[in-house]
C-alpha cells in the first residue's frame, strides 16, 4: 500500500511539474505572439479586418491559457486541501447588484482562497455568455433562451424564471397612459410576442443605457416602463409596481461556462452557491 501511495505521488508530482512547463511554454509563447503583437490579435482591429478566423484564435488562446493556469492553481491547492485561484465572473448590471452578492458571501465564507473578479457587462447580443466564449471570463450570468441561447461549445444552467412588471410613479390614476421609457437587453421570444400583442404599449419616448436609468426616470416621473423583477429590486418608495397578468412574460437568468471548466474547483464551487442561494 505504501508503494502504491509512493508511486501515485511521484506520478502526482510528475504531472504537476509537467502542466507547470507546459504552462510557462505557453505564457513565453503567448508574450511573442499575443503581446508583442499585440495590435495583431486587437478584436477591434480584428472586426474591422473582418478576419475572423484569427478572433477564434485568440478566443481559443485565452482559454487554453486560462484552463493551464487552472490545473496548476487546483494542483498546488489540491495539496494543502484547499480551493483558491481568481474566479472571473460576467455579469449584467441587475445581476451583478442583486443576484451575485449572496453567492459571493456564502463562496467567501467556505472557499476563502477563491478569489471572485465580477465584470459587469451589458446583456445585448453575446452579452456576458459571449465573454466566457471569448475567454474573458470563467463563468458569465446570463439571459438564457429566446434570442440569446447559450453560444455553441458552452454549458449552463437557469437558476431563476422572474416575471416581467409594470413600474411607474406612484399613485398615477393612469399609468398605462404615461410615455414609455426602455432600454436595450435581450430577451426571450414568448416576451418580444407578448409585447407585440399589446396595443397599449407605445413606441418608446426615452431609450437608456442601462436598466437603473430607466427605474431613475421612472421614480422622478418621467414615464412608466416594464421590467423584470431582478432591475426592480430595492426600487424606490415614489414607484409603484403592478403585476401584467397570468400570461405576464418572464426571464430566465442562468449561469454559463465553458466545458473545460465547468469541473474545476472554483467554477463549481460558485454554482453550487449560486444554486443554493436560488434554490
Amino acid at each position: 500500500m505504501r508503494v502504491v501511495a509512493d508511486q501515485e505521488a511521484l506520478h502526482a508530482q510528475a504531472l504537476l511539474d509537467d502542466v507547470g512547463e507546459v504552462a510557462q511554454r505557453v505564457r513565453r509563447a503567448r508574450r511573442v505572439v499575443l503581446r508583442d503583437r499585440a495590435d495583431a490579435y486587437d478584436p477591434p482591429a480584428l472586426a474591422q479586418r473582418g478576419d475572423r478566423r484569427l478572433q477564434l484564435l485568440a478566443a481559443h488562446a485565452r482559454r487554453v491559457l486560462r484552463l493551464l493556469d487552472t490545473l496548476v492553481t487546483e494542483a498546488r491547492g489540491a495539496e494543502r486541501g484547499v480551493a483558491e485561484g481568481p474566479l472571473r465572473v460576467a455579469a449584467f448590471r441587475s445581476a451583478a447588484l442583486h443576484l451575485l452578492p449572496a453567492a459571493l458571501e456564502r463562496l467567501a465564507a467556505r472557499h476563502p482562497g477563491i478569489r471572485p473578479e465580477v465584470r459587469v457587462v451589458r446583456e445585448l447580443g453575446p452579452g456576458t455568455a459571449g465573454e466566457v466564449a471569448e475567454g474573458r471570463a470563467e463563468l458569465g450570468i446570463a439571459t438564457l433562451g429566446g434570442s440569446s441561447p447559450v453560444p455553441a461549445g458552452l454549458i449552463g444552467g437557469v437558476l431563476l424564471d422572474e416575471p416581467y412588471s409594470l413600474v411607474h410613479p406612484a399613485g398615477h390614476p393612469d399609468p398605462r397612459s404615461l410615455p414609455l421609457v426602455d432600454w436595450h437587453e435581450n430577451c426571450g421570444s414568448y416576451t418580444r410576442a407578448w409585447w407585440a400583442g399589446q396595443d397599449w404599449i407605445p413606441r418608446a419616448t426615452v431609450l437608456t443605457e442601462d436598466d437603473g436609468a430607466v427605474l431613475s426616470m421612472v421614480a422622478n416621473g418621467h414615464g412608466m416602463a416594464i421590467m423584470p423583477a431582478l432591475s426592480l429590486a430595492g426600487a424606490p418608495d415614489s414607484v409603484e409596481i403592478t403585476d401584467l397578468g397570468a400570461d405576464r412574460p418572464t426571464r430566465s437568468v442562468g449561469y454559463v461556462t465553458t466545458p473545460e471548466l465547468a469541473s474545476s474547483v472554483v467554477v463549481r464551487a460558485l454554482i453550487r452557491e449560486l444554486r443554493a442561494a436560488h434554490a
